[in-house]
């Protein structure tokens, strides 16, 4: 940026980090499995890597479906991350940045909405991806803490694979209780409220 004062220009150099009096905030995107959260995730970090803000992206240790460090979406798009054992691991690795990303945040334990609360008032952008439901289609582990806490909220849809109408569920086609079962399309599929409640 440059100032014309009279007889002379002065260049400026504008800083293109967040400046230390901005405020932070937190952001959900949810949705049942299939419904393009990560792939959204991903697109909203990457455009805050092109505005050559500081980027810390996280996922859970847990989750290797596809890469041990990336994050990958079902559509193949992919960024880079770190696994962590607990949400507060992510406080320890998130000094000096502007935006820090989480993946799978249903996994992570209940903590890590208290954990975003405290990014979000140290002035950074917090950006958080999960089912807000789990396969029985209960509240999903810290998600309702962080939509309850969040200024922005982003609810994705699949598409029922029984009736083609919205999907909010993600049901379990495996006979198997336990409430964490990581897997993809052999093991669910998104179902809208009425294909998701009747007996198969």
């Amino acid at each position: 940026m440059f100032i014309f004062t009279g007889s002379e220009i002065q260049f400026m150099f504008i800083e293109p980090h967040r400046r230390p009096e901005s405020r932070g905030w937190i952001e959900v995107i949810c949705g049942s499995m299939f419904s393009g959260k990560t792939e959204e995730l991903i697109r909203r970090l990457k455009r805050a890597q092109i505005a050559n803000q500081r980027v810390e992206i996280f996922k859970p240790a847990v989750d290797k479906r596809y890469d041990e460090f990336d994050i990958v979406s079902h559509d193949a798009s992919r960024i880079r991350s770190t696994p962590v054992e607990n949400s507060h691991n992510i406080l320890l690795l998130s000094s000096d940045v502007d935006v820090v990303g989480i993946d799978e945040a249903q996994f992570f334990d209940i903590d890590l909405a208290e954990v975003a609360e405290q990014l979000a008032l140290r002035g950074i952008r917090v950006i958080v991806a999960g089912l807000d439901m789990d396969y029985l289609g209960k509240p999903f582990g810290s998600i309702p803490a962080l939509l309850a806490r969040a200024e922005y909220i982003t609810k994705l849809h699949a598409i029922c694979v029984r009736c083609g109408d919205i999907a909010n569920f993600s049901y379990r086609r495996a006979k198997i209780e336990d409430r964490i079962l990581l897997g993809e399309k052999d093991v669910y599929e998104p179902r809208c409220r009425s294909c998701f409640n009747k007996k198969t």
